[in-house]
């Protein structure tokens, strides 16, 4: 009987329930996989490797009688409602002490909510952020658990088995109290959007200065091999060289501009503003993926506002050259925001979320991994409370060396009319976090003025207010 036992359950097998399981079995682990569809049942089993127990199953209480005890059991299916539904459904299959793992993109709130519901019924439940899509789950995905730590306890082999894996160290941590390990995944899909927007600008950048595919290939693969190597940028470079199977031309220049989203990022920009810090450049990148669906829009309000179509005013070489310290200045900006954010999320939402070790777990697996992380990590470690990543020596050092060239390309792309607004948002950061004085102080008097708010004084301590004079 004990042979026909498993130590590991997934509940759908879709590429990345799949991949996971699979990864698993490599490691040495038995593992079991349900669906509802055989055929994703059955491509479990054949594609896995030749010594390896895998199965593949089509009723749900069959794999949960086939799991060891305590039984671990993760699912990936679509956030919101299918989550609670399977819960429901596994409710009477458990037994006391039982594990059941969130693996999607579940907003943290939800999260919560299951982790008191769970545990009420006697299961331990854990919300855990999976990136490095269907390629990193089977190979070696960043993995980022939160919730119940002695439910970790039974999983961490496991986990850190499968994990990406940098200088040897694996990339999944425990990061923290109830929904921790979700809303670090939400934080990382934000810095995702907003680095993937400054790519796009820079795109936009240096297409406008007259680079073809083959040369913006080049430009991406060489930035990539330096100081700012990243996923990002590798996968850039890639997609330039990418020919059509339909037409034979460069794939890039057939598809739509129109970008679509599954809602992460607005959400790290919505309890961003409830948390009320600033993550401007996630914000922007946000509101460019809402802009560019209005292709129709666009289309009409191109002919009534004709470009200015001015030429980038610098020598090619001297201009990719501004935009790849550009690009690293304002990526820089994103994680800082980033970071920023758990900060303030670890104690106001009480999760205890260990700055350092979310971003070691983000060092490889991830879509935002980066060369940068390293240098972000020895920060923390030596500064695990550092609100902001900007009041670093050694990133103020980065920065610096890299702001002249910031200023030159946002004032390029304005005077062209190209948009790059998450180059501007970045910058305009930067000025703002770095100034001894903000032009607020106006903001303060004019809701005084209009709404007896009150004010607060520099010379004293309180809140006043004045009945302020009409001056015609």
């Amino acid at each position: 009987m004990a042979n026909s036992m498993y130590d590991f359950g997934m509940i759908g097998l879709g590429v990345m329930g799949r991949n996971l399981l699979l990864n698993m079995a490599d490691h040495g682990f038995a593992v079991i996989g349900f669906d509802k569809d055989t055929e994703k049942a059955q491509a479990l089993e054949s594609a896995a490797t030749a010594g390896t127990r895998v199965k593949g199953v089509v009723a749900l209480a069959e794999m949960i009688s086939r799991l060891e005890r305590p039984r671990r059991v993760m699912m990936l299916v679509p956030a919101g409602q299918p989550v609670d539904d399977v819960l429901e459904s596994l409710k009477p299959l458990l037994e006391p002490g039982d594990i059941v793992i969130d693996g999607g993109n579940s907003h943290y709130t939800d999260t919560l909510r299951r982790v008191t519901a769970m545990k009420a019924a006697g299961f331990h439940f854990m919300g855990v952020g999976v990136s490095g899509g269907e390629q990193g789950a089977r190979t070696g995905p960043s993995i980022m658990p939160g919730g119940d730590q002695e439910a970790y306890t039974h999983v961490k082999p496991m986990l850190e088995a499968i994990s990406a894996k940098v200088n040897g160290e694996p990339c999944v941590a425990y990061l923290g109290k109830g929904a921790a390990g979700h809303y670090v995944k939400m934080v990382h899909n934000g810095i995702e959007y907003a680095i993937m927007q400054l790519i796009s600008e820079s795109y936009r950048l240096l297409k406008s200065a007259g680079l073809d595919n083959d040369q913006l290939h080049q430009v991406y693969k060489e930035w990539n091999e330096g100081p700012m190597q990243s996923f990002l940028l590798e996968i850039t470079a890639d997609i330039f060289l990418q020919n059509d199977d339909k037409s034979g031309l460069r794939l890039i220049d057939l598809i739509s501009d129109k970008a679509g989203s599954k809602g992460t990022g607005k959400w790290t920009s919505q309890d961003a503003m409830d948390l009320a810090v600033p993550v401007t450049i996630i914000d922007t990148a946000v509101s460019m993926r809402t802009i560019s669906a209005y292709k129709e829009e666009r289309v009409q309000a191109s002919k009534l506002y004709k470009e200015p179509h001015l030429p980038i005013p610098a020598e090619t070489k001297l201009f990719i050259s501004q935009v790849k310290e550009a690009l690293q200045f304002a990526t820089i900006m994103c994680y800082a925001q980033g970071m920023a954010m758990l900060h303030t999320a670890s104690s106001a939402l009480d999760m205890d979320i260990p700055l350092p070790e979310a971003v070691k777990v983000w060092r490889g697996g991830c879509i935002i991994r980066s060369a940068l992380l390293g240098t972000f990590y020895t920060a923390l470690k030596d500064a695990p409370e550092l609100p902001n990543l900007l009041l670093n020596n050694t990133v103020a050092g980065l920065i610096s060396g890299k702001e002249h060239n910031m200023r030159a390309v946002v004032v390029q792309a304005a005077q062209a009319g190209l948009p790059a607004a998450g180059f501007m948002a970045a910058l305009s950061y930067f000025d703002a976090y770095r100034s001894e004085k903000l032009p607020t102080n106006l903001v303060q008097a004019q809701r005084d003025y209009f709404g007896a708010h009150t004010y607060q004084r520099i010379d004293m301590p309180g809140s006043f207010h004045t009945t302020w004079q009409h001056h015609s």
